[in-house]
């Protein structure tokens, strides 16, 4: 699927597939809001200059960057692929890989997805393996799931059920240099049966994902579109050195638990421009779920977030937790783009969570109709089991947001710690925040936290004291690059035969 007609789906998709039809609403403001959102897609779409989009077309050829190029090629057509939409292909994929899987010691391989309708359902993933999906090319996810995993042992539990999980679409398990990218082609996982069956209390297991990589290292996906994901689209979990870049996520805007991209106890991460319009948070930062993820103790940490677009008006640009046990520490996002979004970067924690969430690093967020720009909570109530941990309190500590200006907002802050444990080290400057004409009176709420504000409109609450406009640039952004960012694509082609 190309970049410009993805948006324009992407617009049908939120206002039609979800009820949302722009006639059915008579206010002019309302109206207003639609119209914006939809120019902002187009406007999104018609951006020509983020170079981790572009897949150069030669003839015979295509050229794209990766972290690693390959030595050895193939087609999924050469293992019997059939791309009409009606012929299971999982055999053929997973044939594909497991012969590509020989050529990891010379060089890897890469498998070329051409245009077509791939119906196929799980298969497992290699090392030093590329799959490239041309533009017209969309990997169609058989809605028959019955092969099961454990559920994660830093979760203890699976999400929906108590039981076992379904396998992603695309999985792996201890491997490197893995590589999925393209000419952003779709892989869609055809999430309505697993919704409905969500809604109607049907599932005995988890609900499977679109991409899930554990215990892995050298990662990259880049330049695809991921649309209509059972559940979370994109989980990397307990791996490292990941790339996630040029990445579009499409979900109506009510499809339950629809994640964007979960960084789950990974290190050195890199998220950057991506467009999101999902039913949950576009980016949520995990690490595991209360005594389970406590005892599993695998933070996340060295993530930055930069250059993302979402539209999520139930959920948070990047949330952090609340499955949060095992850590969140050097977070840092830049230049966030949110759209009638609930709230732009959102601290979800509760006694029984404990784990930390700190040095959290934001600049730079534009951001229109929202309900929430800070939102911080420390009484997020959902558990894995009844055994928790009551004397299990979360850190929450060196917060830091410049630079942002919003509009149309409803409320600016709600800042909820625990009592008798504050949430301190909160630190917001320079930040413009325009009001809704039907906002809340008093637009900051706050309790048990602590912290300084500087150059804040409207007047922050009585415990982030203002320090005066000369104090404008106190709150810190680190100036020094994290190894993920010292990590360069390297130009590779494909020669079709």
């Amino acid at each position: 699927m190309s970049f410009l007609p993805f948006w324009v789906y992407a617009v049908y998709n939120v206002f039609y597939t979800t009820g949302f039809v722009i006639k059915k609403y008579t206010q002019k403001p309302m109206r207003e809001m639609i119209w914006l959102f939809v120019v902002v897609l187009l406007g999104v779409a018609s951006m020509g200059g983020v170079e981790g989009r572009k897949v150069k077309a030669l003839e015979g050829s295509l050229e794209y960057t990766a972290i690693n190029c390959r030595g050895h090629s193939a087609s999924i057509t050469d293992f019997g692929g059939v791309g009409d939409g009606k012929t299971l292909n999982t055999r053929a994929f997973q044939e594909a890989v497991n012969k590509l899987s020989q050529y990891g010691s010379d060089g890897g391989a890469q498998l070329y997805v051409p245009a077509g309708q791939w119906l196929t359902g799980s298969f497992n993933l290699t090392s030093h393996f590329t799959l490239f999906l041309h533009k017209d090319a969309t990997l169609l996810a058989s809605q028959v799931f019955d092969f099961l995993i454990d559920p994660l042992p830093s979760y203890g539990h699976g999400r929906d059920a108590a039981g076992g999980r379904y396998i992603s679409l695309l999985f792996g398990t201890n491997l490197t240099d893995v590589i999925i990218t393209g000419d952003n082609g779709t892989i869609d996982g055809q999430g309505l049966l697993w919704w409905q069956k969500f809604h109607g209390k049907k599932l005995k297991y988890t609900r499977p994902y679109l991409f899930e990589i554990m215990y892995s290292d050298t990662i990259q996906i880049s330049n695809v579109t991921f649309l209509n994901s059972p559940s979370w689209n994109v989980h990397p979990v307990y791996s490292s050195n990941i790339i996630l870049q040029g990445i579009t996520i499409l979900a109506p805007i009510q499809s339950p638990n629809t994640d964007g991209i979960n960084p789950d106890s990974c290190s050195n991460t890199r998220i950057e421009d991506t467009y999101i319009v999902s039913g949950d948070d576009c980016v949520a930062v995990k690490s595991g779920w209360d005594e389970y993820g406590i005892s599993y103790g695998m933070p996340t940490e060295h993530l930055i977030i930069r250059r993302l677009t979402c539209i999520s008006p139930y959920s948070a640009a990047i949330a952090l937790g609340s499955e949060m046990s095992g850590g969140i520490r050097d977070v840092r996002a830049e230049d966030i783009v949110a759209i009638n979004t609930e709230s732009a970067v959102r601290i979800k924690t509760g006694v029984g969570r404990g784990g930390y969430v700190k040095d959290i690093y934001v600049k730079g967020m534009t951001l229109h109709t929202m309900k929430w720009v800070f939102w911080i909570t420390g009484n997020y109530g959902s558990h894995a089991d009844t055994h928790w941990d009551p004397k299990a309190v979360p850190i929450i500590q060196n917060i830091n947001y410049q630079n942002v200006v919003a509009e149309n907002v409803t409320m600016a802050a709600r800042l909820e710690g625990i009592s008798g444990d504050s949430f301190t080290g909160i630190c917001i400057s320079n930040a413009t925040i325009g009001m809704r004409v039907k906002a809340k009176k008093v637009p900051w709420t706050c309790s048990d936290i602590e912290g300084v504000t500087s150059g804040v409109v409207p007047k922050p609450c009585d415990l982030l004291p203002d320090q005066g406009v000369e104090k404008i640039g106190m709150c810190t952004f680190p100036q020094e690059k994290l190894e993920i960012d010292n990590i360069e694509l390297k130009k590779c082609s494909y020669v079709m035969a």
